[in-house]
């Protein structure tokens, strides 16, 4: 065991946790009705804590097992049966890296709850998303992050696909999830209402950059030089998308909004996920620059072109901007088009027949959407008996 590079993921798996609670509930809470903001934290808190328990249960083994098959870890592992704290991965003790990648499993699922605010049932919020974190994202960290399929040795030859930290694993799953998603839902009654609270967007999306150095950073899985690169390109990825989103919007509408910067500060980071370990500050600079316009007008295309109501916008911004990055890595010689632009494809497949085959076996045992009554009055006092502000007190 290293002592420094333990205590460094020790920090980075907090702060990781600290992306989605508070700041994933944070940034999509300011961006729904007052009426639906209470609807939206308790999907971020509660998936957290059931995807905590079920990452314990099955989905760490199904990802990290020591089963030989290129498509899934096993279930030696599940429970953690047998681990204790002298166990090591690497040079950090298992029971870390365990907790380390719990707190991805958590965010991943929680992304997608942005394509379903305001009209989704909560019963089927939970019962998804746990299905969905076992059966789609734990096949596919083993894959990527398992030594499976994807990876090195694997389908692609002695160099398998470039994910540092989850643009295919994290970004590109949960994008075409929400997507599919906003499908079979259908747009809300009312797509006009502005978010009511833009000064949680930007508090959110703050906390989010905050936590992404540990998401990005930590996936270097080790205290040295290669987590300060990881860090820094994350940051000047983030800091360009944010103000070419913010030109790119000046020069369409004639005003840059501040839900619109922080949201390219967004598609900055999710860019630059997946090549954070793989590229310079200068590489990350075009990332970010590109990212910030790219991402902006796939919110566009959807919207406008696919009318399809990902209410806020988890494809265009979290898929593409994945994608994206994901494909960079080749364009800037780190990895192979061929091993990109592969895994994209297999990943991608297998996500969209994954998530609509459990759409249709959790709608047909709890309802997929809310009744026209119940998302009118908002979600908040129909569905868990509370306001989130009460103006008469």
């Amino acid at each position: 065991m290293n002592g420094a590079d333990t205590a460094w993921i020790i920090v980075a798996t907090a702060l990781v946790l600290f992306m989605t609670l508070p700041g994933l509930a944070l940034f999509y809470g300011g961006l729904v009705r007052a009426r639906n903001v209470l609807s939206v934290f308790m999907h971020c808190y509660a998936i957290a804590c059931l995807m905590s328990v079920l990452w314990f249960a099955f989905g760490y083994s199904i990802a990290f097992g020591s089963g030989t098959s290129g498509y899934w870890g096993g279930l030696d592992k599940m429970l953690l049966l047998g681990m204790t704290a002298d166990d090591l991965s690497g040079t950090l003790p298992e029971i870390l890296f365990f907790a380390f990648q719990m707190t991805f499993a958590i965010i991943t699922p929680a992304l997608i709850v942005g394509a379903y605010v305001e009209r989704v049932g909560f019963g089927f919020v939970l019962l998804f998303s746990g299905l969905w974190m076992l059966l789609c994202y734990a096949p596919v960290v083993h894959w990527v992050w398992g030594g499976g399929m994807l990876s090195d040795g694997g389908i692609f030859g002695e160099t398998g696909v470039r994910d540092f930290a989850g643009g295919i694993v994290v970004h590109q799953t949960a994008g075409l999830a929400a997507l599919l998603l906003a499908v079979f839902l259908g747009p809300r009654r009312n797509q006009t209402t502005p978010p009511h609270n833009p000064g949680f967007v930007m508090i959110g999306a703050a906390m989010l950059w905050v936590g992404w150095f540990g998401f990005n950073g930590g996936s270097q899985l080790a205290a040295d030089g290669g987590a300060a690169m990881a860090l820094t390109v994350t940051h000047i990825s983030a800091a360009t998308a944010s103000l070419t989103w913010a030109l790119w919007e000046k020069i369409k509408f004639g005003k840059a909004s501040l839900v619109g910067m922080v949201t390219g500060t967004i598609a900055g980071l999710a860019s630059i996920t997946p090549a954070s370990g793989f590229v310079g500050p200068v590489e990350a600079l075009i990332i970010g620059a590109v990212a910030g316009v790219l991402c902006q007008e796939a919110v566009n295309f959807v919207r406008n072109a696919l009318k399809i109501d990902d209410t806020l916008d988890v494809f265009a911004v979290h898929g593409v901007g994945g994608i994206f990055g994901t494909i960079m890595i080749a364009v800037f010689g780190a990895g192979s088009f061929v091993a990109q632009l592969g895994s994209l494809a297999i990943v991608g497949v297998f996500t969209i027949v994954v998530t609509v085959v459990l759409i249709f076996v959790v709608r047909a045992i709890t309802p997929l959407r809310v009744d026209a009554e119940t998302e009118t009055n908002g979600l908040d006092l129909s569905v868990h008996g509370e306001r989130a502000y009460d103006m008469t007190s």
